[in-house]
């Protein structure tokens, strides 16, 4: 499994770098529409939809929502949405205590779900998007906090493996331990360090943006346990089968629409 998930992301990391780093905004906001509305539709069936007519449905009002969005890209809305994706992941934590809290296949179960799918993508693609566009190095941005979020996994996996005895959250994600989540914090803060110096960030600034790193890879933590609650309550293994190895869109991008908004909103604060 290991030999097959690396294969797949060898090959699906540079066209993800390319991009990021080397398209224009609008093509960059294109493909992440795509992208997460693939995603949504995931998170529809994890949430006891069944019905392909109303998924696809549901999908064409995000579409909707994704255009009007652009259209109001520079608004007070955006900073506003950021600040809500932020509190809505606050709030999750909450959630991931309380393990049954919604596990019952129930019509409210199903809409408080799908109310928290838009919590989840939209303000992840307002994040995402702001950080793109920014200047001088909107580009740079983007890639740097995703490569937050790949060395912390990368860091968690390893050191888990390696020293994880104490498990993090056993009930929602029994592989997932605190040493795990202590070398998400190493992998992070290293590529906030380099990256950051890169991008010529350094003193205060610098330290302010390492320190923003860790609160993002706790985002990304909680983002996965997230799906992995949803998960648990749908009985499946995988959001998708797209990726071999990897499940489906949803399980890559877990990590990624916790993280975005917390380091956007982040790095507004620190005037980055």
């Amino acid at each position: 499994m290991l030999l097959q998930r690396t294969l797949t992301a060898l090959l699906l990391a540079p066209l993800v770098i390319l991009l990021i780093l080397w398209s224009p905004t609008t093509v960059f906001a294109l493909i992440v529409t795509i992208a997460f509305l693939a995603a949504l539709w995931e998170w529809t069936r994890l949430s006891g939809i069944k019905d392909s007519s109303v998924r696809l449905a549901l999908l064409a009002v995000a579409a909707v929502i994704f255009a009007l969005l652009w259209w109001t890209r520079d608004s007070v809305l955006w900073p506003l949405l950021l600040g809500v994706g932020v509190a809505w992941w606050i709030a999750v934590c909450q959630w991931l205590r309380h393990f049954a809290f919604g596990a019952a296949p129930t019509r409210e179960n199903r809409l408080f779900k799908l109310g928290a799918g838009a919590l989840v993508i939209v303000p992840a693609w307002v994040a995402a998007l702001t950080l793109h566009q920014g200047t001088p190095y909107g580009h740079w941005w983007t890639f740097l906090a995703l490569g937050i979020v790949w060395a912390a996994d990368i860091g968690a996996y390893f050191s888990g493996r390696m020293f994880g005895k104490r498990k993090l959250a056993p009930t929602i994600s029994p592989g997932k331990t605190w040493a795990g989540v202590y070398g998400a914090f190493v992998g992070g803060a290293l590529v906030a360090g380099v990256g950051g110096s890169l991008l010529d960030v350094h003193g205060s600034q610098l330290a302010g943006l390492i320190l923003l790193s860790a609160v993002t890879v706790i985002a990304s933590i909680i983002g996965d346990l997230l799906e992995s609650l949803m998960k648990r309550h749908a009985a499946v293994k995988d959001s998708g089968n797209l990726f071999p190895g990897h499940g489906g869109l949803l399980d890559r991008l877990d990590s990624v629409f916790a993280a975005l908004p917390v380091f956007a909103a982040g790095k507004l604060l620190l005037g980055l």
